[in-house]
């Protein structure tokens, strides 16, 4: 149950700083349109998460938990297109783009042992 609340409190966090960082973004066109996009998919990280925490069954929780990673993935995308059009420079985003793997790395290995114990049953 402690590991649940860390990752809720940790992708709300995550959400949080992706609020920040758009709301520094300048104002040039692209920068608007990278930015709404990162911020859809940086704050539905944890409303998936909290979704996936409620699942009626392991297939279900295991659905949502990939939804999550969908959105990470997204959202290391949006990253990466801000850094390579020049729109932020890498080191303002590193931390954002290190967190957004870090909990990629998380879901898998939440994923993969939990099909694991749903194959031994």
């Amino acid at each position: 149950m402690e590991k649940k609340k860390d990752l809720e409190e940790r992708t709300k966090k995550f959400a949080l700083r992706i609020i920040k960082m758009y709301s520094a973004l300048p104002k040039s066109t692209e920068a608007k349109v990278l930015g709404k996009q990162v911020l859809r998919s940086g704050t539905s990280v944890g409303a998936y998460y909290r979704e996936a925490s409620l699942g009626r069954s392991k297939a279900e929780f295991v659905a949502r938990m990939v939804d999550c990673l969908k959105e990470l993935e997204e959202t290391t995308y949006w990253l990466e297109l801000l850094i390579d059009g020049t729109i932020l420079p890498k080191n303002k985003l590193s931390g954002l783009l290190l967190e957004s793997n870090e909990l990629t790395a998380i879901f898998v290995t939440i994923i993969k042992n939990t099909k694991t114990n749903l194959k031994k049953k």
